[in-house]
């Protein structure tokens, strides 16, 4: 077992702050105090200055938290490899994805994975595709799923099935005719937040037509594809760009309708994403083939 005098030390510099450390820990804060002194007397270094109410990391604070975290993660692989010696379907698996997947596809298929493995533990992070590369990075999370058209060189991508965004705005009770791209940009956008896979996808395509998104009129950024199709029924001058996969009772029920644009498809790739290098845990390898299993694309894997 790894030193718990480490986690205490983790959350104090997380958070700068012995209280929330000791809150987040549910211990007191004379504990909290109590392992930061031991582990300053181990090391022989001051790990934190403390002036007033404020708390900083020393040098020699700095360089601890940066083990602390190698340590953490190399227990965690130990525990994964010793589970493998008697048991292939046990251990922890802890799975980010970015909004649109993590709301309209990635849910659907977990009831049928844990019931396959019922002894592997199962966490679900959410955020945009930007803030799960950046959990992978910092050792978070153990596989991503994301969206978008970047890069990040110290990440290895799979790819997972395939996705379009389209153009949508209120529903108005007819089928809407194919649009110049101009005109529908003559409306005030909705749009994804900066970081989020759909919105990168729109601006680069808007790019490669020699338009940039400043030039555009921008009603408002939303963190996630609900807000964004809430907000477009309550606003019918507005034209918002989403996942075709996240507005099927929407189309349904007549509230919202896809605006066609001429000449333009937006199509995207969802992927599976893990570090570069780092051989994927027992339990985020069984997912992946489970994933690809439902989605049918084991063959483009």
């Amino acid at each position: 077992m790894p030193d718990f005098r480490l986690r205490v030390f983790q959350a104090v510099a997380q958070h700068l702050s012995f209280t929330k450390a000791a809150q987040e820990l549910c211990i007191t804060q004379p504990a909290v105090t109590k392992h930061i002194r031991e582990l300053e007397r181990s090391y022989e270094q001051r790990l934190f200055e403390r002036r007033g109410n404020r708390v900083s990391l020393t040098e020699a604070g700095q360089l601890l938290l940066r083990y602390a975290g190698q340590v953490h993660e190399l227990h965690h692989q130990l525990a994964e490899q010793l589970h493998t010696l008697h048991d292939t379907t046990a251990g922890r698996l802890r799975l980010g994805a970015s909004s649109t997947l993590a709301q309209y596809v990635v849910p659907p298929i977990l009831p049928g994975f844990q019931a396959r493995y019922p002894r592997v533990e199962l966490t679900l992070l959410i955020g945009n595709s930007e803030q799960v590369a950046e959990a992978l990075l910092r050792g978070e999370i153990d596989l991503g799923l994301v969206e978008g058209q970047v890069k990040n060189r110290d990440l290895h991508y799979e790819f997972l099935l395939d996705d379009e965004l389209v153009a949508v705005r209120r529903g108005t009770g007819a089928a809407l005719a194919p649009q110049p791209l101009a005109e529908v940009l003559r409306h005030p956008l909705v749009l994804r937040e900066r970081g989020s896979g759909t919105l990168e996808v729109l601006e680069l395509a808007l790019r490669d037509r020699g338009i940039r998104l400043a030039q555009c009129r921008v009603a408002i950024y939303l963190d996630n594809t609900e807000g964004i199709k809430s907000y477009l029924e309550a606003a019918p001058e507005c034209v918002g760009f989403v996942s075709v996969r996240g507005l099927k009772k929407e189309l349904a029920s007549g509230e919202l309708a896809v605006v066609p644009i001429e000449e333009l498809r937006l199509t995207r790739h969802f992927e599976a994403v893990w570090l570069q290098g780092q051989p994927l845990l027992r339990a985020a390898e069984q997912f992946l083939r489970y994933a690809h299993q439902q989605f049918g694309t084991t063959d483009k894997a």
